[in-house]
């Protein structure tokens, strides 16, 4: 593929949970990690944009980066900084340096996680780490759609984050899991094994209006 990405085997974890955009929020970041109540051989694996927007960027890279258990991909708030595109001065050299480390997609045999999506009329093989990164309406105006997951129709099950959603997005072929954490909406996390979804609630940071959240009832 040409873009990064890291693979995994899942026989080697028992349960495995895809994990919505934390964008700084501590709080809701550690009351979701209570919830789900990891074991030993358990993994979570986040959506990307754990920084910017919420309170406690520098706290939720170091809450993720210490535990093997906790993965992520790159959301494009971190890539902006990466770019210099956007600042956060309480983060140091570390911080970036494991921003940098964050692979665009991780991926497994069927299952495909990136921050915003895939351009459905294009192979994966044919897509940037860029696209993975931002992708929302690839032959439309962002937020007025048409969305790129209203037409994916495989062959991986992409979970993605980016477009901030209302409730969970739970397709075949797509899971959508930015419940608007940061904009007092919920953390929400996927449950792979058991194709459930568990959210927890979040305090808003910032506001957002409403047609920048995507309605799922409108859509189902």
């Amino acid at each position: 593929m040409p873009f990064d990405q890291h693979r995994l085997e899942l026989d080697q974890y028992a349960d495995i949970y895809v994990a919505g955009d934390v964008h700084g929020c501590l709080a809701a970041l550690e009351r979701l990690l209570e919830t789900l109540d990891l074991g030993a051989d358990d993994l979570v694996i986040f959506v990307g944009d754990l920084v910017r927007k919420g309170p406690a960027s520098k706290a939720v890279l170091e809450r993720v980066r210490s535990s093997p258990q906790l993965l992520s991909v790159r959301g494009n708030n971190e890539q902006k900084l990466l770019d210099g595109d956007a600042t956060l001065p309480a983060l140091d050299e570390a911080d970036y340096e494991y921003m940098a480390s964050l692979p665009v997609a991780i991926s497994w045999d069927g299952g495909l996680v990136v921050h915003g999506g895939v351009d459905p009329e294009r192979a994966l093989s044919e897509q940037t780490g860029a696209d993975l990164l931002t992708m929302r309406a690839p032959n439309g105006d962002g937020y007025d759609g048409p969305f790129w997951f209203d037409d994916y129709d495989g062959p991986r099950r992409v979970f993605f984050g980016h477009t901030v959603l209302d409730e969970p997005l739970e397709r075949e072929w797509a899971v959508g899991l930015d419940t608007g954490c940061v904009y007092g909406g919920s953390l929400s996390a996927y449950d792979v094994r058991r194709e459930t979804v568990i959210s927890v609630s979040a305090s808003g940071h910032v506001s957002r209006s409403d047609d920048k959240i995507v309605t799922i009832t409108d859509r189902k």
